[in-house]
């Protein structure tokens, strides 16, 4: 069934943790917050994170000093350049049945397929997409 859940995954069924662009903002700030919360995540083996090409679109300003922050949180990613066509149609599955949320928005909850976590700053429109996902999970942070 094309763009729908078939039961097989996209990648293998294992803890991803994928960041949108409120999620590298907030773990990019300089805070005794962002800190903790970082080395929560690697304790938890949670780290490197997932963070899809289109989401530095929204997370970046294309201006070296303004960026500097978030480009130094980004080196120590997993940054992720191809989007396979199975994907591209899950998202697009995913926020027709939404009716809510962006195409990058879709993507990164399909990324978090099967089983993962999204963190966000802004978990309304990633949670009505993920109400539609196989177990991903939305947090706040």
């Amino acid at each position: 069934m094309p763009g729908g859940w078939s039961g097989e995954p996209i990648r293998s069924p294992a803890e991803v943790l994928v960041l949108d662009a409120g999620g590298v903002s907030r773990l990019a700030e300089r805070s005794t917050a962002a800190a903790a919360l970082l080395e929560a995540l690697r304790t938890e083996g949670l780290w490197p994170p997932v963070v899809p090409t289109p989401v530095l679109i929204e997370a970046l300003q294309g201006d070296a000093a303004r960026d500097a922050s978030a480009n130094r949180l980004l080196k120590t990613c997993d940054v992720v350049e191809d989007i396979p066509e199975r994907l591209a149609r899950r998202a697009a599955t995913l926020r027709t049945r939404a009716r809510h949320g962006s195409a990058i928005d879709a993507l990164i909850v399909a990324y978090a397929e099967p089983g993962g976590s999204v963190l966000t700053s802004d978990p309304d429109d990633l949670g009505a997409l993920a109400t539609h996902a196989h177990d991903v999970r939305i947090e706040r942070v």
